[in-house]
């Protein structure tokens, strides 16, 4: 990602932090007119705040405290009256304050904590969308556990062409458990990771999109690659003399959740099975100060996997990842019939 890009995300932010700014003046100046005493609260409260800290600095130390004390009740006391007034209103006690899109950094993209600035989640999560993303998971509108039915797949049962005693409907009641536990235990380290197998259009990607939405919702960065994709990009960066890029190999490894998408499709070599092992093994150590996730979808069944990717990657995914083998009629051709 070059430099350009992130400037434009900021004036994307400051424009839209500009916008709430301004939607609650407005909410603001259309409530003094009913209420004129709402003005006088928001002066007094605004002097008293500029008192407290002066008293901070300039009162005799034995008088500090009381000082500090009483403005502060007096603050609190003018803020009850306020959203007293408010409340008989109907509205919530936060409707005069801006209604940033992120409660974390107020729509300015960066957190400042003890005097250290870090890039908000939200701000990485959007660069991740425009530069890397892009259409992967640009359906998540669409694809959410809302629109998930499960009479989309069949229940009817065949051993022979499945080899499972289970229905396809059965089946995936199961998998939406267990990928309801990965919601749920994101954070635990001792949550496994997730691989789904099976073939194509039985609803892997779907159920991808799923996961998405949910751990976005909870603040969490998601970066979506396709396996061809990702090797070439990471192969590009290294040899790169670009050095503006958002560190592509960096945010692989350390996103909060990473999905590879069609894995088994990529050209193999034994450079991209090191990448591979890098990229799950680091991951799974970044467990002991980050939790980090991971999902990989492929069209390959386990045995292929293990023989493809030989027996250090397969260690990892046998000890540290949940297979869940999709199974089923290929759901594309019943798109129209809602498996959202």
């Amino acid at each position: 990602m070059d430099n350009s890009l992130l400037k434009q995300i900021l004036r994307e932010y400051d424009e839209k932090r500009n916008r709430h700014i301004q939607e609650a003046e407005l909410r603001k100046k259309d409530l003094l007119t009913v209420n004129p005493r709402l003005a006088e609260i928001e002066k007094e409260i605004a002097q008293n705040s500029i008192k407290i800290s002066k008293s901070i600095i300039l009162a005799p130390s034995k008088e500090k405290h009381k000082l500090v004390s009483d403005l502060k009740k007096k603050n609190a006391s003018l803020i009850k009256e306020k959203n007293a007034f408010i409340k008989q209103l109907s509205k919530e006690n936060n409707y005069l304050n801006p209604h940033f899109d992120c409660k974390l950094c107020k729509d300015t993209g960066y957190i400042q904590k003890d005097n250290v600035t870090t890039m908000c989640s939200c701000l990485k999560q959007r660069i991740f969308d425009i530069a890397y993303n892009k259409s992967n998971i640009g359906n998540l509108e669409r694809e959410n556990f809302s629109n998930f039915n499960l009479k989309i797949f069949s229940d009817k049962k065949n051993k022979d062409l499945y080899k499972s005693d289970l229905s396809p409907r059965e089946n995936m009641k199961i998998i939406q458990e267990k990928v309801q536990d990965f919601i749920n235990n994101f954070e635990d380290p001792e949550e496994k990771n997730l691989i789904f197998t099976g073939n194509t259009g039985v609803g892997k990607t779907f159920l991808t999109n799923c996961i998405a939405n949910e751990i976005l919702k909870m603040g969490k960065t998601v970066l979506y690659q396709t396996a061809p994709v990702m090797f070439d990009r990471i192969n590009e960066s290294k040899f790169s003399k670009d050095n503006s890029q958002f560190d592509l190999y960096e945010n692989i490894l350390n996103v909060d959740l990473l999905i590879i998408d069609d894995l088994g499709t990529e050209k193999i070599t034994d450079t991209k099975i090191t990448e591979l092992f890098t990229i799950i093994n680091t991951r799974l150590l970044n467990q002991n100060h980050k939790i980090t996730k991971t999902i990989i979808s492929t069209n390959l069944n386990v045995d292929e996997l293990f023989k493809t990717y030989t027996t250090r990657i397969g260690s990892r995914l046998a000890g540290y990842y949940r297979f869940l083998r999709f199974f089923g009629e290929d759901l594309r051709f019943k798109k129209n019939k809602k498996i959202e």
